[in-house]
């Protein structure tokens, strides 16, 4: 794995991310599949970094993956595809979660913003009644032109 320290566990990474919270520094959360990764991914994850000074990418394990998606995803599995993320620039750390959807791990990371993709709006975000409950931000980021990795698959398997 190229970049093992970036990922973790949810118990390391909180225990990482304390001392730097401490010191002042600021967290945002994005969350997804980041199966067949595209640069719609990349363009999201950068505008993600630019919201805090800590980025954290929280990815759906394959097994949540498979039950969100279907029985023939994902196509990466998920060791996978957190060796991948973790090498982007932009990106701090990478977690894996299990659940089906991200508010167990956005309650135990209580970032300061939660960005979600441009196939968001503020409205339709699963998990904005918890961020204000929480008291923290959400924001849409990255690249205005959806970018669907689904899509991409269609693409693919047609002749």
């Amino acid at each position: 794995m190229s970049c093992p320290a970036k990922i973790l566990d949810r118990e390391a990474l909180l225990a990482d991310l304390e001392p730097r919270r401490k010191a002042g520094q600021t967290v945002a959360l994005a969350n997804g599949l980041f199966d067949l990764l595209h640069v719609g991914h990349l363009r999201y994850l950068e505008g993600a970094a630019a919201e805090a000074d800590l980025l954290v990418v929280a990815i759906n394990s394959d097994r949540s993956a498979r039950e969100l998606k279907g029985p023939s995803r994902p196509l990466v599995p998920q060791d996978e595809r957190a060796e991948l993320v973790a090498g982007f620039g932009c990106v701090d750390y990478v977690t894996v979660f299990d659940e089906l959807d991200a508010r167990d791990v956005l309650r135990a990371i209580r970032p300061d913003v939660h960005c979600k993709g441009s196939d968001y709006t503020p409205e339709t975000v699963p998990e904005a009644d918890l961020a204000s409950e929480m008291g923290w931000r959400v924001t849409i980021v990255g690249d205005a032109k959806r970018h669907a990795t689904s899509s991409l698959i269609e693409r693919i398997k047609k002749p």
